[in-house]
């Protein structure tokens, strides 16, 4: 029986790669991809030559059935990637990973690469404890996902498009209150990374004045009962 490695891959600086990760990815069968364009330019530049198939979200619910059987009935050894980071960390994954389980397949997933560990740390907020959001709605759903998470007491992590950056610190300061500690970290491990940090009113002034650019880890502190003016 084969086996699946999830393998992360760089979210900017192409170093950030484990010694580990490229073995597997050399030694692979074949490797699955977010974006096969995305990646054989990251293989190219670690000089490894395998076949590499799509993996995506928008075929993936139709292809982890005949994967799953492909790796079960033979002694392949596949590699799942993402464009960036760790596959299934709001990036798709987790419907393979559920479907090779169910057959009995061995899944390791390679520690690596993720954006919102380090802007976590360097957000300076609590780090102890946290909750990971990932993307919010769009529109649907959206109002009553920051609602259920008005008392959250740890700190808050998503993801965030530089498009809607505006909007979500906006909306935050709303339901949050605008003296909520925050920060937006930006261009993780990439040549212009930025950490910016302060009330969420500071954010909003800071990126009305700042166009936002790049990918975007957005952070809010939980609720801290002994915060003043905190809104209710």
């Amino acid at each position: 029986m084969g086996m699946l490695y999830v393998v992360p891959t760089p979210v900017g600086n192409l170093e950030d790669i484990t010694l580990r990760a490229i073995r597997i990815l050399r030694e692979a069968d074949f490797v699955l991809a977010e974006d096969t364009r995305t990646s054989a330019k990251l293989l190219k530049h670690l000089d490894i030559q395998v076949p590499m198939f799509s993996h995506h979200k928008f075929n993936e619910h139709k292809t982890v059935g005949s994967l799953a059987e492909r790796i079960a009935n033979s002694e392949r050894h596949v590699a799942l990637i993402s464009d960036a980071g760790t596959p299934a960390i709001s990036d798709p994954g987790f419907m393979l990973v559920r479907e090779v389980v169910k057959n009995g397949i061995e899944v390791q997933c390679l520690p690596g690469a993720t954006a919102f560990v380090p802007a976590l740390v360097s957000s300076a907020l609590p780090s102890d404890r946290f909750v990971f959001e990932g993307f919010l709605p769009q529109k649907k759903g959206r109002q009553t996902k920051l609602n259920s998470l008005k008392d959250e007491p740890r700190t808050m992590i998503f993801y965030e498009s530089p498009y809607r950056v505006l909007k979500s610190l906006t909306q935050f300061a709303e339901v949050f209150g605008s003296d909520r500690q925050a920060a937006a970290a930006r261009e993780i491990s990439k040549l212009h990374e930025e950490c910016v940090r302060g009330t969420l009113s500071e954010l909003v002034q800071h990126f009305t004045a700042n166009e936002p650019r790049g990918e975007f880890v957005l952070l809010v502190a939980g609720k801290d009962d002994k915060r003043p003016n905190e809104k209710d």
